[in-house]
């Protein structure tokens, strides 16, 4: 696991500091978008809580060497996005550790990808579960802490499926459209506080699961590495580029900037040019 996944992110115009005071729980950030999210968060000066699966070990190493990093304290919940129980168990402990929580990054996520003819139903359950209603239950959780407090930041993690649709991906593009769907909602809900709720839609990221992919076209079409990805990102991504956690991390902090305090209910492609096809 590699913590070092949005050193770009150092060059970005935010001061640092800017969230100083600030506390943060990031969902499914053990790994991947959400560990880049919550590495760019804490540069910033932001708390932290963790959550996600992983190794015991790997996660203690990786929630030290943020704290020692960025000087931020850095707490953990292995809070199962499955369960409403433990989600609202998540926002008490962050609340006990952090002493508030000021930002909410709905980020975990699973995939599954299929025919809806033959689209395992377990599988959509458990995709419209963590993809959607986990959000929905975090931010029925951590509302009454941040009106308590006078102010907040929900930002939603959801994908260019949330704006667009692609075969097989019928769990995820429904999840993820419902979660934009979603932040409308909270927004206007919120739109007199000085709450915000808004969601992120990346493109392709090239996490472990896009290196799969990446890994079957290469040994399916007899192609290089390098070439395989030049292939996956050209069937929707017109950059040609993927998109880095950092990047996604830097427009998180941008949100939770006064400069975003009118920026309410909406849905911020980070795709490459993807939904504007």
């Amino acid at each position: 696991m590699n913590i070092s996944v949005c050193k770009n992110a150092r060059t970005l115009p935010f001061a640092s500091g800017m969230l100083k005071g600030r506390s943060a729980v990031v969902t499914g950030s053990t790994s991947g978008i959400g560990l880049g999210i919550a590495e760019v968060l804490a540069m910033h000066g932001a708390d932290l809580m963790l959550n996600g699966l992983g190794d015991c070990a790997e996660i203690e190493r990786v929630r030290q060497s943020l704290a020692e990093s960025y000087g931020v304290l850095v707490s953990y919940s292995a809070a199962d996005m499955l369960k409403p129980a433990e989600i609202d168990g998540m926002i008490e402990q962050a609340t006990r550790d952090l002493g508030g929580v000021d930002i909410l990054v709905n980020n975990a996520g699973i995939q599954h990808t299929a025919p809806v003819r033959g689209f395992p139903v377990e599988r959509w359950g458990a995709i419209i579960a963590i993809n959607l209603s986990a959000a929905f239950y975090a931010t029925r959780a951590v509302l009454p802490h941040m009106e308590s407090r006078g102010w907040g930041r929900i930002i939603n993690i959801a994908s260019a499926h949330g704006l667009v649709a692609s075969v097989h991906e019928s769990a995820c593009v429904a999840a993820k459209h419902g979660l934009i769907g979603l932040t409308k909602v909270v927004a206007l809900e919120t739109a007199t506080t000085g709450i915000t709720c808004n969601a992120i839609c990346p493109g392709w990221v090239l996490t472990h699961r896009v290196q799969k992919q990446i890994d079957d076209i290469a040994a399916r079409e007899a192609l290089s590495i390098a070439a395989a990805a030049q292939e996956l990102l050209g069937y929707k991504q017109p950059s040609l580029e993927f998109v880095t956690p950092g990047q996604i991390g830097a427009l998180a902090v941008f949100l939770c900037s006064d400069a975003a305090a009118q920026i309410r209910g909406a849905a911020l492609p980070v795709d490459g040019g993807w939904t504007a096809q």
